[in-house]
């Protein structure tokens, strides 16, 4: 076994090897909470998470760090606007308790698009708000070394003097001298205008409730600030993994990158990025109308199809979205998922009881399947031994080979399992006592329309097929007999 992964800092892919022994540590972007999630947001999750899985698969105990942006420039304008559009009051009666309100209603909003696409939690997923101390902390340390400086038009701002660090632009192979000017601040207080801000002092008609006391004046922390000091906070100044999306590379990574170093820490060994969603091969954008988002995506379609959808490219590319993708999406997990019911059925029978089936997935994961998976995570390539397999266990189905079915109903599940797709509920699942009772009843009715069938009534043969369907339950007939179903959406 050799993992390889996309390093974006070398530009290669490299092998893996984690720095502790059984162990692997990632820390990936999570949302600023400035409004409800996008599809790049959820794609995002989605990859890191098939990561995750994969890492815990090959045998290591993954600490996982997503973060919540939860003070920030655009939360605090997004909350104004909110204020200016809901609420007939004075600003002075609201303002102080808006921002905050606003970010967490929509970190809940976060957290539930996560859980609905089966995006396990992550070991530590830390507030920007809560780690205030350790920012000055870090601020003082790049001080100290030379790396900032308080501005210099006394407005209680601090930056990151980019001429200072040698190896600034690195992560995205750009030479400083053709970078635009850093938008964070007014550059009148800086030395340099792509200096970007660490500590942003507070200013005269901001919320009160917005800024926190620093040793160079009230404020509030920089965007790019936060995400290094929790990083280090819960997983160390040397760590395996960061990963973001692509948009996320420059500014943001750049400069976590570089202030992280020039503060003396090691910081992480991979960088990996995912590949943006497009729509019909343009770039998603609310101005001209072609924005699809996770909840209109969840009205067309089961959550396992969307999963599927977000899940199917290769993490490093693009995703194009197109209005029969969904459909497509949806027709792929129906194989699945039709293989899977109607093996375990025949499994269940053969054996005496449900789940007889669930063996260690270890042992029946495909070699092609692994090795794609080792290979930078290559996705499409996986799936195409998933849906082979799906294939090849029709086949033993339609011609009584149960052995062989077995063994492509182990492999399949053990695919789908470190995918993800079992983490999402199928719409249709019932479980406990609610699944023993419809399987009696069904098996009841199957077993009075194989009396009717044999007699040659074909009326009443169609009548308890036509009932049966008209509750939901897909009956198709083999050479082994009947063999039901739920329908799926």
């Amino acid at each position: 076994m050799t993992l390889r992964f996309y390093d974006t800092a070398s530009a290669e892919v490299r092998d893996f090897v984690p720095l502790e022994p059984g162990k692997a540590s990632v820390y990936y972007c999570g949302a600023t909470v400035q409004g409800m999630p996008h599809v790049g947001h959820v794609r995002s999750a989605i990859v890191f998470d098939q990561l995750t899985r994969w890492l815990e698969f090959r045998g290591l105990r993954v600490t996982v760090v997503r973060n919540v942006t939860d003070i920030d420039d655009k939360i605090l304008v997004k909350s104004e606007q909110s204020f200016r559009e809901d609420w007939f009051t004075e600003p002075s009666a609201r303002m102080d308790e808006e921002w905050w309100a606003l970010a967490y209603r929509y970190e809940q909003e976060f957290e539930s698009a996560y859980e609905t696409l089966g995006v396990q939690r992550p070991t530590y997923e830390p507030r920007a708000t809560g780690h205030i101390p350790e920012m000055h902390a870090l601020i003082q340390r790049l001080i100290d070394r030379g790396h900032a400086y308080p501005a210099l038009d006394d407005s209680g701002d601090v930056y990151f003097d980019v001429r200072s660090w040698s190896k600034y632009g690195s992560l995205t192979r750009q030479n400083i001298d053709d970078m635009q000017g850093a938008p964070d601040a007014d550059p009148r207080g800086k030395r340099d205008p792509r200096d970007f801000a660490l500590w942003k002092g507070y200013k005269e008609g901001e919320p009160a409730t917005a800024k926190w006391e620093s040793p160079w004046g009230a404020g509030r922390p920089g965007w790019h600030l936060e995400c290094s000091a929790m990083v280090t906070k819960y997983l160390g100044p040397r760590f395996d993994i960061h990963g973001g999306g692509l948009d996320l590379r420059f500014p943001h990574h750049e400069n976590e990158m570089a202030q992280s170093q020039a503060a003396g820490d090691e910081f992480a060994n991979f960088w990996m990025h995912n590949g943006m969603v497009t729509y019909e091969g343009e770039k998603m954008s609310k101005s001209i109308g072609n924005t699809v988002s996770p909840a209109e995506m969840l009205e067309l379609a089961s959550p396992r199809v969307v999963r599927y959808y977000l899940g199917q490219a290769h993490y490093r590319s693009v995703l194009d979205y197109r209005p029969t993708s969904l459909q497509e999406a949806a027709a792929a997990v129906e194989r699945i998922d039709g293989f899977i019911a109607k093996a375990a059925a025949k499994v269940k029978h053969d054996t005496g009881g449900p789940g007889a089936y669930a063996v260690a997935p270890q042992a029946n994961m495909p070699v092609a399947f692994a090795a794609a998976m080792d290979d930078d995570l290559n996705i499409p390539q996986a799936l195409g031994v998933l849906h082979e397999t799906v294939r090849a266990g029709n086949t033993a189905l339609a011609a009584g080979d149960l052995d062989a079915a077995k063994t492509a109903l182990y492999s399949v599940e053990a695919m789908t399992g470190v995918l993800g797709l079992d983490s999402v509920k199928r719409p249709e699942a019932v479980q406990g006592r609610e699944h023993a009772a419809l399987e009696v009843l069904v098996e009841a009715q199957l077993s009075a329309r194989a009396a009717a069938r044999a007699a040659k009534d074909w009326a009443a043969s169609d009548a308890i097929r036509d009932t049966l369907a008209a509750a939901g339950v897909v009956v198709e007939d083999g050479p082994d007999g009947a063999t039901w179903s739920l329908k799926r959406d």
